[in-house]
């Protein structure tokens, strides 16, 4: 593993680039692709072992297990997000560090089954929500307290879209890696 581009094992498909027009096009392919995240996600990890879900997708990065039990961590985040986002007034969010939540117990030890099933009722209510927003609430926004910056729906939606594939492109490129 010492021959692999660390930045390309952070960062699998690239950083993710915001794109100048959130179309419509773009909204619904980006909804899509948070939707079908968690059976995507169980594709590549239900069949693996323990010690397989045990191994780190990079040097000094995280295991398979707690890159599975970040998503539903950050995507409950982001759930919860576009709430605040939808029924207060550009709302700060609070931050969390999810470094210091990926060494706790259920990150480092729990099984995934009970995560993957999170993801599953917790995409289903994220796609439907963001399917039902008009382009007036896709405007609608919350400030992230990290940077003061302001963060719309309608970018959270390919920021997230992003993230999940992000991850799954951890676990993806470490069983070609493998040949698991």
């Amino acid at each position: 593993m010492e021959n692999l581009d660390l930045e390309k094992l952070k960062y699998p498909i690239g950083k993710f680039i915001a794109p100048e027009d959130y179309s419509p096009d773009y909204i619904l392919n980006k909804i899509e692709e948070i939707s079908s995240f968690p059976e995507r996600l169980r594709k590549e990890a239900l069949n693996l072992s323990d010690e397989q879900l045990d191994t780190p997708y990079r040097p000094e990065g995280w295991t398979v297990r707690q890159l599975i039990h970040h998503c539903a961590e950050s995507h409950m985040n982001c759930f919860i997000r576009i709430k605040w986002a939808l029924t207060e007034e550009k709302p700060i969010i609070k931050a969390y560090h999810e470094d210091l939540w990926a060494q706790l117990p259920d990150n480092l030890t729990m099984p995934i089954h009970p995560t993957l099933s999170l993801l599953d009722g917790l995409h289903f209510r994220i796609a439907y929500i963001l399917k039902n927003l008009s382009q007036t609430e896709l405007e609608k926004a919350f400030i992230h307290p990290e940077n003061d910056s302001i963060v719309s729906i309608k970018q959270m939606i390919g920021t997230y879209a992003w993230h999940g594939n992000h991850h799954l492109a951890h676990i993806t490129a470490l069983k070609k890696r493998k040949e698991w």
